[in-house]
Order: structure tokens, then C-alpha cells, then sequence
């Protein structure tokens, strides 16, 4: 099933970032940090802030407000977690924000201790992100590929 069959936004998508990197650990290891919200501050260069608003671990229905800083603006929204597949797929839909979102993490063997990971980014953006949509994907996909780096830079330390 595609992300297009499942997600509200999928008929007016006008962002779609798809990212992806291979990090030598274990698919375990790295799905289990990457899908962990409390770890974003740490890897995720524009996100400053995470506030559970429902108890933790993530699962579905899960919601947590993140406060980031993108393009120059304070962005504060909360994602509903919408999918958790332990080691395989994590997906965050936009519950409250500035526009309609989904994060979309899958997790894949690429050897015997290496995983490739996607990041994709699909929404449907308003207002200024609206004006901005062009200038915004090519924001997204430079700032999601220096995530999945630093990432990778912070797993294959450990």
C-alpha cells in the first residue's frame, strides 16, 4: 500500500522530499533511536524542542509537539504518531501546525550490520509555505540530508 492510498493529503501533495542514507549498525539499533522522539533535538538540526502530550513510548495515536526552526520562522506543531512497525516503518502525520504533514522513516537491512534508512517528507503546505513551496522542498531535502548525516555520524560512534 502506498503512502498516497493511506494519507488525508495525498490528492493536493505539493511537498515531496525523499531522502535516504546507509548507517553501519543494525537495523535494530538504528530504527529503535531514529523513531525515539526524545532523540530529534539531538539529530535533527532544526528541531529545538519535544513535549510529550500523551505518555510515552510512541505508539499509534501518540502525540508530541515539536518546536523547530525552518527558513527563518519558529514552527511549533504537533504530529500524531499514525504507524509504528518495530525495525521496519514509523510514520508521523501533522495533528496541529502550520500545515498538513507526514514523516515517514523506514528501516532496511543493506547488508549484514548495515541499514538503509528513508526519510520522507509529504504535505500539503498553506499560507506562506505555500508561496514558498519550490523554495521549501529544496530547503527540506538539504536539511533532511544533514540530518540523516549527523545521524549517521552520531549511531556509528556509538
Amino acid at each position: 500500500m502506498s503512502w498516497t492510498d493511506t494519507c488525508p493529503y495525498a490528492d493536493s501533495v505539493t511537498v515531496n522530499v525523499l531522502t535516504e542514507i546507509v548507517i553501519d549498525r543494525p537495523v535494530s539499533v538504528v530504527a529503535a533511536y531514529a523513531s525515539d522522539p526524545d532523540s530529534a533535538t539531538q539529530w535533527y538540526v532544526n528541531i529545538v524542542d519535544v513535549r510529550w502530550k500523551t505518555p510515552k513510548p510512541a505508539v499509534e495515536g501518540s502525540l508530541i509537539e515539536f518546536t523547530a526552526r525552518f527558513l527563518g520562522r519558529r514552527l511549533v506543531y504537533t504530529y500524531e504518531v499514525a504507524e509504528v512497525i518495530p525495525a521496519a516503518r514509523f510514520v508521523m502525520r501533522t495533528a496541529d501546525g502550520p500545515f498538513p504533514m507526514e514523516t515517514t522513516y523506514t528501516f532496511e537491512a543493506a547488508g549484514a550490520e548495515n541499514t538503509r534508512m528513508t526519510l520522507r517528507n509529504q504535505g500539503e503546505p498553506s499560507g506562506f509555505g505555500r508561496i514558498i513551496g519550490p523554495l521549501m522542498e529544496k530547503a527540506m531535502r538539504r536539511a533532511n540530508t544533514n540530518d540523516l548525516q549527523k545521524l549517521k555520524s552520531i549511531l556509528e560512534a556509538r
